[in-house]
């Protein structure tokens, strides 16, 4: 199974409010000047205590646990048809025989319906394993009661699922605004730690809108929280008891466990999904078939000479995709979708998610540092297991061990690189696609910037936006760069099936 991390939330008891000392116009104070931040005390009814709130929370929350049957191949008797066959209880024939083995898993969940319906994660309820298969699902209330559950649906991408018990009159809980959730407000969270039912754990909200590793079409709520393994799909509440997130993952130890740093998917983007799935209707979201390259930091901002932290790098455009058809090219940089700028809170992937199939994406776009507006029809995005063999199910590891074959060390030593013009008997050799073209590395010094991310066999297509073929453009491009004041160039580069940008700095 593969280790999933949920996060609790915490109950939020009260806050601070901000109240700003009067001074002349001329003067400037310290935000944390004596007198200028007050604490709030707690409003009429806080409760000093989490006591009665869990009292009445605490019985909509429920354990989730799973039956898995896991299917192995084992490997063929080494003795097979030589006198030492039957010695060692091996198989024999040229295989060895299926073997089979029972799993499990434990989670959250909680209750949305008085007729049974339980939100919780999917990683709580999915095949936790190459082979396996999930026979029963079981939903265990606080007092006890089991009842087996059928899966209504679930939508990986969001990491949610639905599921439905036989039972009516049941406690449940409603869904809140996350929208409103501040950083420092209180959380409370009850799940199933370590098997551990009905445990309740509290915190404040750490942070809002994070995404990056954790999922770019996603954003989370982030708290401290005492989270661990097992408190996955349970709810993350407010100070007025609604489910304002659902936990779903935690940065963890060594030995897997809290560390302080939960995150939890935001009501507001999981209740769309749940009543999606209440009624039986499938997840979509928008999908234009570009490959990212990351956001713009400093060192491609220097690259490209345009401002930093502003927008995210395309990597790659599908050819036959809606990008390529509106005119969207590898080395675009959007910086705005439909209006809203591209950031770290609200990435390319999330905003284009969020547009629906069918309508348009207007792309504020930077295209060798010039501003351009590009109209994508957006398009239903297409499964994991479809984008997975479009993109050959590579990733684009710049720090990858090993050599790829290339013949022959000609062309311009510039950067610390030695390259060659990429001919089809290369593209073959590298397997890389033939509609690619570009120069191929042969050499790489391993004392230079470029040396250290690239290596033998990688393909550079282009430098700073322009492409290039041979080794005399490719030296050129490089010399403008160094002409211009550029610290760095920018490199489309090419290994295998996968693409990605990396900034390099120029060699002295």
């Amino acid at each position: 199974m593969r280790n999933a991390y949920a996060l609790t939330g915490a109950l939020l008891l009260g806050g601070a409010t901000a109240t700003l000392a009067l001074q002349p116009s001329f003067a400037q104070t310290a935000q944390n000047e004596p007198g200028a931040i007050q604490a709030q005390v707690p409003r009429a009814g806080a409760p000093m205590s989490f006591a009665d709130m869990v009292a009445k929370l605490q019985p909509a929350v429920v354990n989730i646990s799973t039956r898995q049957t896991i299917t192995q191949q084992t490997q063929a008797n080494p003795f097979s048809g030589t006198p030492f066959e039957g010695l060692f209880g091996g198989q024999g024939g040229g295989g060895g025989a299926p073997t089979r083995r029972q799993g499990a898993s434990l989670g959250s969940g909680f209750i949305i319906s008085s007729d049974g319906y339980v939100v919780t994660n999917n990683h709580v309820v999915a095949p936790g394993a190459k082979g396996a298969t999930v026979d029963s699902i079981t939903v265990t209330l606080p007092d006890r009661k089991e009842y087996t559950a059928k899966l209504i649906g679930r939508d990986e991408d969001s990491d949610l699922a639905l599921l439905k018990i036989d039972a009516t009159g049941l406690p449940f809980v409603r869904f809140g605004d996350s929208a409103r959730a501040r950083v420092g407000d209180w959380i409370v969270a009850i799940g199933n730690p370590f098997g551990l039912g009905g445990t309740v754990t509290a915190g404040i909200v750490s942070a809002v809108h994070r995404s990056s590793e954790l999922g770019p079409r996603s954003r989370f709520i982030q708290t401290d929280a005492a989270i661990n393994q097992g408190n996955s799909g349970g709810p993350m509440f407010d100070l007025n008891g609604n489910v304002i997130g659902i936990n779903s993952q935690i940065l963890g130890s060594q030995a897997g466990g809290n560390i302080g740093i939960g995150f939890a998917i935001p009501a507001e983007d999981a209740k769309p999904i749940i009543d999606a799935l209440m009624k039986g209707q499938a997840i979509k979201r928008g999908y234009i078939g570009i490959g990212l390259g990351g956001p713009v930091d400093t060192d491609v901002a220097s690259a490209l000479g345009i401002p930093p932290n502003r927008g995210e790098l395309v990597a790659s455009v599908e050819p036959s995709g809606p990008a390529a058809k509106a005119g969207l090219r590898a080395g675009d940089v959007v910086t705005k979708v439909n209006g809203t700028d591209v950031t770290p809170d609200a990435t390319l992937a999330y905003l284009v998610a969020a547009v629906a199939p069918g309508q348009n994406a207007r792309l504020d776009v930077l295209r060798n540092g010039r501003p351009q507006t590009i109209n994508v029809g957006v398009v239903n995005r297409p499964t994991n297991e479809q984008l997975s063999a479009l993109a050959g199910g590579d990733s684009f590891d710049p720090n990858a061990d090993g050599d790829s074959p290339a013949a022959g060390q000609s062309g311009a030593a510039t950067l610390g690189l030695s390259v060659q013009p990429l001919t089809p008997g290369i593209a073959r050799t590298l397997q890389i696609d033939p509609s690619i073209a570009g120069v191929v590395v042969a050499q790489a010094s391993p004392t230079t910037d470029a040396g250290q991310k690239l290596k033998r066999g990688d393909v550079i297509s282009q430098v700073n936006g322009e492409p290039v073929r041979t080794g005399a453009e490719f030296a050129a491009a490089v010399t403008r760069a160094r002409a211009a004041g550029r610290p760095q160039v920018l490199l489309r580069v090419t290994r295998q099936r996968a693409t990605a940008f990396l900034a390099v700095r120029l060699a002295n």
